[in-house]
Parts: C-alpha cells; sequence; structure tokens
C-alpha cells in the first residue's frame, strides 16, 4: 500500500539537516502530495566529543542510532554522509539511493588565506579528526603538527578563528552544502585521496518497503551509484571503516571507471598506492580486486599496525 507520508531520519547538526532538507525538497518536487517530517536522532558520534573517534570506536559512529530507528520502523528513510556509512548494514536494511556527488575534495580552511599546502608555515598546527587525512598529511609534510578536532562544523571553523589551529581541513561537499564563505583552497584529490563515498548522500530503506524504495529511486544518480558501489567494495576488502587511514576515489571518464586508492601508516611514512581501470558493470569487482592488490603490495602490514596500535 503506497504510504501518502513519510519521515527523515538525520543527525542534528546544521550539515546534516541540510542534507535531508535536500532530500525533502527533492522528493517534494516529484510527489508534491507527500506528507514528509524530518526527525533528529543523536548518535555516539555527537554525544562524545571529547575524544578523537578512533578512540570511541569505529564501525557506524554517526549511523547505528539512526539505523535502529529505520529498523524500528520509527522512520522511513535515514539520509547520511556517505562517508560515514559502514559497509556492512544491518540485516533488512539496504542503500536505497545515492545522490549525484558534489566535489569529493577536501579543503584546507585558514583565517589567513594560506593557499595550499605547501605554503603553511613549518610546524603549523592543523586540525582534523580524520586518521585518513592526518596520514595523508604526514606523508606530504612531516613536520606539521597534526591535533584532533571534533565536533561539528560550525565547532571546528569556531576553533580555528579562536586560534587553536593554523589550519583546518574540512571537506568540501560540506562547505559547499551549507555555503559558507570561508578562506580555503582545494586539495588535489591525488593529494589528499577521499574517504570511500566522500561528497554523496546516501539513502537509507528497509529492504522490504518496496513503496518507500520506489520514491527515493528518483533520488539516485546511476554514476555516483557506481562510483561508490566501488569505493565500497574496496573498503570492505580491507576491512577499513571511517577511521582508518584508507583513502579511494573512483570516476567515470570516456565510458571508463578508474580508481585510484592508497593504504598510509599513521606516521606517514609509509604508504601503498595504485590504480586500476576497466567498465562500469564491472564496479564492485574491480574495486575488490585493486583492495587485493593494495594489500599484496604491502598494505596488510600498514593496517595490521594500525589496528593494533
Amino acid at each position: 500500500m503506497e504510504k501518502n507520508s513519510l519521515v527523515i531520519g538525520s543527525r542534528g547538526s546544521r550539515l546534516a539537516l541540510t542534507q535531508a532538507h535536500i532530500v525533502r525538497d527533492s522528493l517534494l518536487k516529484v510527489y508534491p502530495e507527500l506528507n514528509i517530517e524530518i526527525k533528529t536522532i543523536k548518535t555516539t558520534g555527537d554525544k562524545i566529543l571529547d575524544a578523537p573517534l578512533n578512540k570511541i570506536g569505529d564501525k557506524g559512529l554517526f549511523t547505528k542510532e539512526i539505523e535502529e530507528a529505520l529498523i524500528e520502523g520509527k522512520i522511513d528513510l535515514a539520509v547520511h554522509s556517505m562517508k560515514d556509512l559502514p559497509t556492512d548494514l544491518p540485516d533488512g536494511l539496504k542503500i536505497g539511493a545515492v545522490s549525484k556527488r558534489e566535489n569529493a575534495c577536501d579543503v584546507l580552511v585558514t583565517m589567513r588565506g594560506i593557499d595550499g599546502l605547501d605554503n603553511l608555515p613549518k610546524k603549523a598546527k592543523v586540525g582534523t579528526s580524520s586518521l585518513r587525512r592526518r596520514a595523508q598529511l604526514l606523508n606530504k609534510r612531516d613536520d606539521l603538527e597534526i591535533l584532533d578536532l571534533r565536533g561539528n562544523l560550525d565547532t571546528r571553523i569556531k576553533k580555528l578563528e579562536d586560534g587553536l589551529y593554523d589550519a583546518i581541513i574540512l571537506a568540501y561537499a560540506g562547505v559547499k552544502r551549507l555555503n559558507l564563505k570561508l578562506n580555503m583552497s582545494q586539495i588535489a584529490i591525488d593529494h589528499i585521496l577521499p574517504q570511500a563515498g566522500q561528497g554523496a548522500l546516501g539513502i537509507e530503506i528497509r529492504e522490504r518497503d518496496s513503496s518507500t524504495e520506489g520514491k527515493v529511486k528518483i533520488l539516485d544518480d546511476p554514476e555516483t551509484h557506481m562510483c561508490v558501489s566501488a569505493e565500497r567494495a574496496l573498503l570492505a576488502v580491507l576491512g577499513g571503516g571511517c577511521q582508518v587511514p584508507i583513502g579511494v576515489y573512483a570516476q567515470i571518464s570516456n565510458e571508463e571507471l578508474k580508481i585510484h586508492a592508497g593504504v598510509f601508516s599513521l606516521d606517514g611514512k609509509k604508504a601503498v598506492r595504485n590504480k586500476i581501470r576497466g567498465q562500469g558493470k564491472d564496479a564492485e569487482m574491480l574495486g575488490s580486486d585493486l583492495g587485493g592488490i593494495l594489500l599484496k603490495n604491502g598494505a596488510k602490514s600498514i593496517l595490521d599496525e594500525v589496528y593494533n596500535g
């Protein structure tokens, strides 16, 4: 039976709610008769703000409570930043759509408008909560002092303004969606590889909810979905969650899928990178294959150090 109402589950941050409203507005353009409510849900990652993310667990820090509400039928769909969604979904849930991807790069934000990592002063204090960014920053600049930075976007920017950091690293997509005016420069994807799924929104639904599934299909961008599937397949092979120093980016160029990935030691001294290309229809297989290549080329020993450290 078709429902005339939907409840969207979202984290309560300004960015998360902006993304939930993007999804709501897109649905209403096609289904103006729908009554759509947005329900905010606090996740573990939102509750614990005084510890580094990697110290409070890894899987589902920003999704677990929302997924529980979805399983229990308290919400009909969940809107996630795709990069926060673990590769292993709970039984009974699936990804119903992946939105068209925003630019997946990271940005360097400073108060003085410094353009690029190379122009940061020696021993500059750089804030990030991501081990992926930390490892790649140190791989480029081992003189930098990388400091933990938690909180939503507004909180992180306030800490920069208060002088606690010389620079902070953010995902471009979040800055763009909030229309923030910052002194920032884009970091080339080859310089800091993004998190799997970065820049895309994931719409999670119940497997047997055909009514909701039929509606959210209009949100799906097939090319982005293909690329994100390849990235997540690589992450699954490597056993990496959102707090492991693995970067990956897939793109389609001239009808060919190209994937670039890397695994980095936490001190940035070791890095294993590789690329693969093939047909888009083989996206997941290509991602898995590249993950296997990285493991054979030395990524396993780096990841073992991270997991056992």
